[in-house]
């Protein structure tokens, strides 16, 4: 069943058949501990021979690996297998009502959905009803296509927002009794999920109703205080690569189908995601730390204060005993409007580096132009988007490294954010810590 209006369709899902350890059948997101390859092996070690999305997925520390093609292959075979073999079993039409609890006691709120990809761009500057809401990297994306492209199922990491700040299209979903899908224990400290049945036409109407009314055009010029700005509906969270493959997928087969109107029946052309409200208690933005490797610390300290000095900006180094003590420092001069503050870490030094009339709105964004300049020209270098302070600190301080501690974004201006000045610089920020992503749990069918 499809809501065109609100690009939103009830899809019918594949879910584990009984007896399944459902604690080794669910994975953490694929771009989770991508500098981490002891975190995917200890999984390896505790799936074993089990039925598990491990198998469904390429972790994307593995991206470049000698054996990447062969991965890629497997994981086809395994859901092709794992279709025939009646692992997975067909659900009936319906949502999903998801309770999340995390290892720190949060508890987040989700909703299942199929999502319109006929609604959803992400080349800068468009203004669809889903977005993206941070520089899409294309680099990341000819992997995971290799993966999509041609598998018969779809695995959801990818949590997308609504701002619904009174609280009416998920919550009071979680006071109406329904039917147990799952509850069980995630693996490697991941909390707990469970999920509920809504097949029932009055919620079902009820969650359409509501996301209609936050469509509103002239309501939702009124409240961000913009004048004919086309609707922003769905806002990415988690998972804008995959959407994007996604979308990537959808438009070949259109580009290709011999029979335009029959091909948008195709299931490609909606992919399954996990609503969130931006205002849930238990959703947390963290920010998403920056580790260059392969360089000289030194010299790229001395090459950022130069880039700064040429935008008109001040930046001063200053150096601590410890991290503990760069971090403590950190933490307090972030009470000091007009200023950037970023911490550092280093195999021999750890530090704050504070910028003095900054050009660009955000810290990270300052940063990144930095990096994406300088990391270029050094051999060899590179970098990597790191959750977590203690991954952070561990990886920024082994040798050739260096880490950039960044602030979380603040969430309350988020959508007035995307809305008035477009998608944010990538991998800006983070919806909790590593252990807290989605992991990889209900499957749709993509192929005929």
């Amino acid at each position: 069943m499809n809501f065109a209006g609100i690009g939103l369709q009830l899809p019918s899902l594949l879910l584990p058949r009984p007896g399944v350890d459902l604690t080794k059948w669910a994975v953490v997101a694929c771009d989770q501990y991508t500098s981490q390859p002891d975190y995917w092996a200890r999984v390896d070690a505790l799936v074993g021979d089990a039925p598990s999305t491990l198998r469904l997925i390429l972790p994307e520390v593995y991206l470049g690996a000698a054996d990447e093609a062969q991965r890629i292959a497997a994981i086809q075979d395994a859901m092709r297998r794992y279709l025939a073999e009646g692992v997975l079993a067909p659900q009936p039409p319906g949502l999903v009502r998801v309770e999340r609890e995390t290892a720190r006691g949060r508890i987040r709120k989700g909703l299942i959905v199929a999502l319109d990809l006929e609604h959803y761009d992400f080349t800068p500057g468009a203004k669809t009803l889903i977005r993206p809401t941070e520089g899409t990297i294309m680099e990341r994306l000819p992997p995971r296509i290799r993966v999509r492209e041609g598998a018969p199922l779809e695995l959801p990491h990818v949590m997308v927002l609504i701002d619904d700040p009174g609280r009416t299209v998920i919550e009071p979903l979680f006071a109406e009794p329904l039917e147990t899908l799952y509850d069980f224990p995630l693996m490697m400290n991941g909390g707990r999920v469970r999920g509920g049945r809504i097949e029932h036409p009055m919620l079902i109407q009820w969650v359409i109703e509501q996301l209609a009314r936050l469509a509103d055009p002239v309501a939702f010029n009124v409240r961000y205080g913009v004048s004919d700005e086309p609707v922003l509906l769905y806002a990415m969270g988690d998972g804008n690569h995959s959407f994007a493959t996604a979308k990537i997928i959808w438009e070949n087969l259109k580009r290709a189908a011999p029979d335009p109107a029959a091909i948008m029946n195709h299931p490609a052309r909606h992919a399954l995601v996990e609503l969130v409200n931006l205002h849930d208690e238990g959703l947390e933005f963290e920010a998403i730390h920056r580790v260059a490797f392969n360089v000289d610390p030194t010299r790229l300290l001395a090459a950022l204060t130069e880039f700064f000095t040429a935008q008109g900006s001040t930046l001063a180094v200053l150096d601590y005993p410890s991290w503990e003590a760069a971090r403590q420092a950190w933490r307090e001069m972030q009470r000091s409007p007009g200023r950037h503050v970023i911490a550092f870490v280093s195999q021999n030094r750890c530090g704050v580096l504070t910028i003095g009339q900054p050009r660009l709105t955000l810290p990270v964004a300052g940063l990144q132009a930095f990096l994406d300049e300088f990391l270029p020209d050094q051999p060899n270098a590179g970098l990597d988007y790191i959750h977590g302070e203690d991954a952070l600190a561990q990886i920024g301080a082994q040798p050739g490294n260096i880490g950039f501690y960044l602030p979380a974004l603040a969430k309350d201006d988020f959508f007035r954010t995307v809305i008035r000045d477009g998608a944010l610089p990538r991998k800006t920020f983070s919806m909790g810590e590593a252990d807290e992503k989605r992991f990889y749990l209900e499957c749709r069918r993509i192929s005929e």
